[in-house]
């Protein structure tokens, strides 16, 4: 069979089977004859030295050596049947083992899913809230906006937090607060709209540590070379948090009455840290259940460094790149939390879905969003393996981030049915994704050692973004229209797409 993978012009050299260790002795069973396969080389009986052609042609200089050279490895594996794994330094993946570091992106997935659920389920309970006391249209936008209040509060601090004490503590804290919180909202607004505003400022105190968590944590677990699909993975877990919660509210209040969502998606965060405390570690270097082989490959890609001790903020707050994620972050946070907290409310006053109808609906965009936010990932990782800077990489993604969604929320004004808005909808949510691979991936690149301090501040500059377009929708509302909403959205994500593009680097520059 091998002779087929030789020209046929050329003779084949003789081959010669010499084992390694006597002759191989033949068991029953596919694993014995495995073995012996396995001690055996093929070797040709010629000098190990550079042959050429029956031309005199040197077949390496136009890389045909290197193409039939990796025929022959790959046939070898097959008639061996083995993988990669065998050779030294095999990664978990090659051995059958799942890899320990997915096993924690996989629970940070699940945080961000909880995440998600807990968070928009009230801007589906708002419409009969709403009914039941009496709320404006300005009184929704101050309830809606006061989640941002606490998210605003623990950011920066969340992410000292995690860069000095680790981030498995920081994060299973933060699901406990907002997991409690949830559970607590019914009571708050039978209490009265004080409470209720102090109850969803709690929330976000507990969902404000989580992305500084995280990153601190996939900073260390994480090679640089799967950085821009593991952090798609975790963030498309909002997305689907997003589309859970949307899909399961309607459903639940129709059932048992709004204050049913709220009980029943805080109850979910016990279940989470009950397997987050048990399986979760910081670092690789914390995990006593990890191989050794996927610690050595970790720490030959790690770019985390030594545990932080002190933040210098002098030296952070004086790199232009900081700069442009921090404005960009702003720029894109504006238009994402509007779509996130007002969306139902368009579909119900505008396209006059029913509060079915609206939750329903509102599925679409974000599932588009984490099927998205995925292939922007392995996207992002596919260049930078073939040769793409981190810079040009990261400046790509995001200004389809910027871009795509400033193109789409556009053309709402001029679509004529409610399916074509939903559509406009969801391809904005779709091409705002890929920003999980532009600034969401930005921090660890220009300095891993302070990703969660980064992406604190950078978060901060979000959340503002979150307080103050969650408000002043509600407030443009009451004077202007929706098509005045969805233009300020488009000037600042076109703010963001200069300001990226100019002042961005994929670079470490902080140590």
């Amino acid at each position: 069979m091998l002779l087929h993978l030789l020209p046929l012009s050329c003779p084949a050299p003789p081959l010669h089977l010499r084992g390694t260790g006597g002759s191989p002795r033949v068991r029953a069973g596919g694993r014995a004859r495995t073995r012996a396969l396995r001690e055996t080389d093929v070797e040709p009986e010629t000098p190990p030295r550079r042959r050429r052609g029956c031309d005199g042609h040197d077949p390496h200089a136009d890389g045909s050596g290197r193409d039939t050279g990796a025929l022959l490895a790959s046939v070898r594996r097959l008639l061996l049947s083995e993988a990669p794994a065998a050779e030294e330094g095999a990664t978990e993946e090659e051995q059958g083992q799942f890899p320990k570091r997915w096993a924690i992106v996989f629970l940070c997935f699940s945080a961000f899913l909880l995440c998600n659920m807990d968070r928009v389920n009230m801007s589906i309970a708002i419409l009969p809230m709403s009914a039941e006391y009496g709320w404006n249209p300005q009184t929704v936008g101050l309830i809606q906006s006061s989640f941002f209040w606490g998210y605003l509060l623990t950011q920066i601090a969340g992410g000292i937090w995690a860069d000095t004490v680790g981030g498995k503590t920081v994060l299973g804290f933060g699901v406990v607060w907002w997991s409690i919180a949830t559970a607590l909202t019914p009571v708050a607004a039978k209490l009265g709209l004080p409470f209720l505003l102090v109850v969803r400022a709690f929330m976000g105190i507990g969902e404000g540590v989580a992305m500084p968590a995280m990153n601190n944590i996939l900073s260390k677990w994480v090679p640089v070379s799967e950085r821009s699909r593991s952090l798609a993975l975790v963030y498309s877990g909002m997305y689907l948090g997003s589309v859970t919660g949307l899909a399961f509210s309607p459903l639940l209040i129709h059932k048992f009455g709004w204050p049913s969502v709220f009980y029943s998606f805080g109850s979910l965060g016990v279940v989470w840290v009950t397997t987050w405390a048990t399986k979760a570690y910081s670092s690789p270097l914390e995990d006593p259940g990890i191989s050794a082989a996927e610690k050595k490959l970790i720490s030959s890609q790690s770019t985390a460094g030594e545990p932080v001790k002190t933040i210098p903020w002098r030296l952070i707050l004086s790199k232009p790149p900081v700069w442009a994620l921090i404005v960009s972050h702003f720029c894109h946070n504006w238009g994402t939390f509007i779509l996130l907290t007002w969306m139902p409310t368009y579909y119900n006053q505008v396209l006059k879905f029913n509060l079915m109808e609206s939750g329903l609906f509102c599925v679409l965009p974000w599932f588009t969003m984490a099927v998205s936010a995925n292939v922007g990932g392995w996207i992002a990782d596919t260049l930078v393996s073939r040769g793409v800077s981190v810079t040009t990489v990261r400046k790509i993604m995001q200004s389809i981030g910027f871009l795509g969604p400033a193109f789409f929320l556009t053309q709402l004004s001029h679509v004529d049915s409610p399916a074509m808005a939903v559509l406009c909808m969801a391809c904005s949510q779709g091409t705002d994704a890929f920003s999980q691979s532009g600034l969401y991936s930005n921090h660890q690149d220009i300095g891993p050692r302070y990703a969660g301090v980064l992406l604190g501040l950078s978060n901060t500059a979000g959340v503002l973004a979150g307080v103050f377009g969650t408000a002043a929708t509600g407030y443009i509302l009451q004077h202007g229209s929706w098509d005045n909403v969805f233009e300020l959205s488009v000037v600042l994500y076109l703010v963001g797409t200069l300001v990226w593009n100019v002042f961005s680097t994929g670079e470490k520059i902080l140590d």
